[in-house]
């Protein structure tokens, strides 16, 4: 016997983690993302669409345990038996497309690619499980042009949305020359490099702490250890003195010009071949941006930039926002960085056993959109449509010939298809849409051959400010001969 209990209905709400966009946020984002690509292009890069799921293998860097794969992925088991998994990033699937179609495809390989990606990871304010990137990357070219071409493309693109100069700067650096700082501090063994890992990941950290612990704090940890306020101790590397100030030397080793970094970044790595070399590509790199026109105000050598302690094989870059915007507390901050990447020559090689050398750049889409937000800098049309109202359900083709001469004309426009009765709910819907403007045609205005205009943006704006004289000076609604309905339409959008 049933026992009369309703099936328990769906919770309606997102899962914990992710999001909905909505009209204006994905409007707004296109806009920005086209405007890269178009960047992209003219720096003759090629779009690539990759499947959003890969295989576990293919991805490599999470394993299955013993039930599913658990570390940072969304995966599942095939019915055959395979782990399948979504993307976690976009440089993961370029390397398996590298690889598979090596014959196919022209090298260098430049593409461009965006998406969302999927990490299962504790979610938080502001960070989803779901989120934009976007990618630019050149596969199979070994000369650091490749990198300074990539910094280039990201400065030219930060200001193609919308970020002025003197708003941005791209910073750049080498993992070789961090190597040879290490090397020299004697926590990096050449012939062995698995010697001295734990060491060399603490001096990375604290490396990495500069700006919230302080000169101070990242002496404590390079040495014997800190103490936090809490009285927590964190263990240092237990670097000596000597080695120590060899570290602090590189962080202190940013200068008022290029070539001076590049040349105190020199003194600190001359007894390191694969320091110097980093301080030769840096070099390098910084002469080719030189002759493009791409200034210190633009881009810099900053020794302070450290990257995925194990995935960059060579120069990394970052780009950072200068402005300042207001925190949560009311508190002035600069907004931060909104892309990063660099060299990494090892990835592809996982498939194909011989090292292909790779570089590449990745903005945050959701961080760029975010900072254009905030300084009112989004470019993208979100108007919404022309409302055509029905004021009698019998004359609805009349409202559809409204529509489609305006849509034929160019102009974005919607009849009102809800329930009709109420007129007032009909403006409301309008408002709702963020329509510029309401068409409006009763039996009177039929009988005329005339449509009422009404101007929605200038009549919300007279509501709040509008003096008596104002109002009769620019009212916001207008009646007009039904033939003249496209050309008054046109001209109210454009006021």
């Amino acid at each position: 016997m049933a026992d009369g209990k309703s099936p328990r209905r769906p919770r309606a709400e997102t899962p914990k983690g992710f999001r909905d966009y909505f009209g204006a946020e994905v409007t707004e984002r296109k806009a920005m993302l086209d405007k890269i690509a178009a960047v992209y292009h003219r720096h003759g890069f090629d779009p690539l669409e990759t499947s959003a799921v890969e295989t576990v293998e293919a991805l490599g860097k999470f394993l299955p345990d013993v039930d599913r794969p658990n570390e940072g992925v969304f995966a599942w088991q095939d019915e055959d038996q395979d782990w399948l998994a979504l993307r976690y990033d976009l440089t993961a699937p370029l390397a398996r497309v590298a690889a598979q179609f090596r014959n196919d495809l022209p090298s260098p390989y430049r593409r461009y690619a965006m998406g969302p990606v999927w990490r299962n990871e504790k979610p938080g304010p502001g960070r989803f499980r779901q989120f934009y990137q976007c990618d630019a990357d050149t596969v199979g070219a070994p000369s650091v042009a490749a990198d300074a071409e990539i910094c280039a493309m990201l400065a030219d693109a930060l200001e193609e949305v919308g970020i002025p100069r003197g708003d941005y700067i791209v910073r750049v650096n080498n993992r070789k020359v961090l190597n040879g700082v290490m090397e020299v501090a004697g926590v990096l063994d050449p012939a062995d490099p698995e010697k001295f890992a734990h060491e060399r990941g603490i001096v990375l950290r604290a490396i990495d702490k500069l700006d919230r612990l302080g000169p101070d704090g990242v002496r404590a940890l390079l040495g014997a250890g800190r103490k936090d306020e809490s009285g927590d101790f964190t263990k240092g590397a237990g670097l000596g003195a000597e080695q120590a100030e060899v570290v602090m030397g590189f962080m202190d080793a940013k200068r008022d010009t290029g070539p001076a970094t590049i040349a105190r970044l020199r003194e600190l790595v001359e007894s390191s071949r694969i320091g110097t070399e980093g301080v030769d590509e840096l070099e390098t790199i910084a002469s080719l941006l030189a002759a493009q026109g791409y200034g210190p105000d633009r881009i810099v050598i900053d020794p302070s930039v450290v990257r995925g302690l194990g995935y960059y094989t060579g120069p990394v870059f970052e780009a950072e926002l200068t402005f300042e915007i207001l925190d949560e507390k009311g508190r002035k901050r600069q907004f931060g960085s909104v892309a990063g990447g660099g060299r990494y020559d090892d990835l592809v090689k996982r498939f194909t056993g011989q090292s292909v050398p790779a570089t590449g750049v990745s903005i945050g889409v959701d961080r760029l959109l975010a900072a254009l937000r905030a300084k009112g800098r989004t470019s993208a049309d979100t108007t919404g449509p022309v409302v055509v109202t029905v004021m009698d359900r019998d004359r609805m083709a009349d409202y559809m010939a409204m529509v489609n001469d305006l849509r034929r004309a160019g102009i974005r426009a919607e009849v009102y298809l809800g329930n009709p009765k109420n007129f007032g709910n009909q403006l409301k819907y309008a408002d709702k849409r963020a329509a510029p403007v309401a068409v409006i045609q009763g039996g009177n205005e039929a009988a005329n051959g005339t449509v009422i205009l009404k101007d929605l943006i200038l009549g919300a704006k007279l509501a709040e400010e509008a003096t008596l004289e104002e109002w009769k000076a620019r009212p916001a609604q207008v009646e007009v001969p039904r033939d003249q309905l496209v050309a008054a339409v046109r001209e109210m959008i454009g006021r």
